[in-house]
């Protein structure tokens, strides 16, 4: 969906939520593509801009010794919500330190389509506040003890996608990017910073047409930006929410659960994560 850029924030706050698993000793500070048995810990990283607070929730395993690779997750227009606090922890599970981004304030989660356009097109039709939010979120990533903000990535799905695509257009701070069902072109164009670029697209997503998606490989190519894109035979728009499927049917609109092409965009996200940020 076309949304307007998102707005980033953090707070700080901890409480621990126990796995089944125990380890017995701590793990070396790297990075893999299977789960990391253990505790996982997770605390607020506050902000205030503009009057509001802005608290976005990160997550890590501490049981890792020294810091961690970063990994921001920026969400669908909907807001910071269980979806995405879930991503957060599943990317900690693998060894990062995984923020979710608070772009409404107060982690602000809307109930209708009319809602979520409204607060997320601030951003996407002036860019230069998404960027400021984020860097206001970053900023506090940037003091957190455990991430190395050195090696700093983002996800992003839906209208997160594509601000996540934005960011790395705009700063050569991050490693990599990942779109999950995202806009591709916002009106900023890529240049050659560095950044590497993954796309994970559904191929029936009605969102992102064809001819947007041969803008932004022209975009890219011209740029000379290393990127991969991949379609998802059948994959509408939303494909990897599994709520998506009744929220679909609920405001008639056109997307869809997938699971086949939400475990496999996962992987390729793993793999390429795993890669840029090692």
């Amino acid at each position: 969906m076309k949304l307007p850029i998102l707005t980033l924030a953090l707070s700080l706050s901890l409480f621990a939520i126990a796995c089944k698993e125990k380890t017995a000793t701590k793990k070396e500070n790297t990075v893999n593509t299977e789960k990391v048995s253990g505790n996982i810990k997770t605390e607020e990283l506050k902000t205030e801009i503009n009057g509001v607070t802005h608290r976005s929730f990160a997550a890590y395993n501490p049981d890792i010794e020294g810091k961690l690779p970063v990994v921001f997750v920026l969400p669908e227009w909907w807001g910071l919500n269980d979806y995405v606090k879930n991503r957060v922890k599943q990317l900690a599970e693998l060894g990062y330190y995984a923020v979710g981004v608070d772009y409404y304030g107060d982690q602000k989660v809307v109930e209708t389509p009319e809602e979520a356009q409204q607060l997320s097109s601030h951003f996407y039709n002036i860019p230069v506040d998404a960027r400021r939010m984020f860097d206001a979120a970053k900023h506090q990533v940037i003091l957190a003890e455990k991430s190395d903000y050195s090696r700093m990535a983002i996800i992003g799905y839906c209208f997160g996608g594509a601000q996540a695509l934005n960011m790395g257009r705009l700063s050569s701070d991050f490693k990599g990017v990942v779109s999950f069902h995202g806009n591709l072109q916002t009106g900023i164009r890529a240049k050659n910073n560095n950044v590497k670029y993954l796309v994970l697209n559904g191929a029936a997503d009605t969102f992102v047409p064809k001819e947007e998606i041969e803008g932004f490989k022209k975009e890219m190519d011209s740029a000379k930006i290393d990127y991969k894109f991949i379609d998802y035979p059948n994959a509408l728009h939303a494909f990897t929410n599994p709520d998506a499927t009744a929220t679909g049917k609920k405001f008639n609109l056109p997307i869809a659960y997938n699971k086949e092409a939400d475990e496999k965009s996962w992987q390729e996200m793993k793999t390429f994560l795993a890669e840029v940020l090692k």
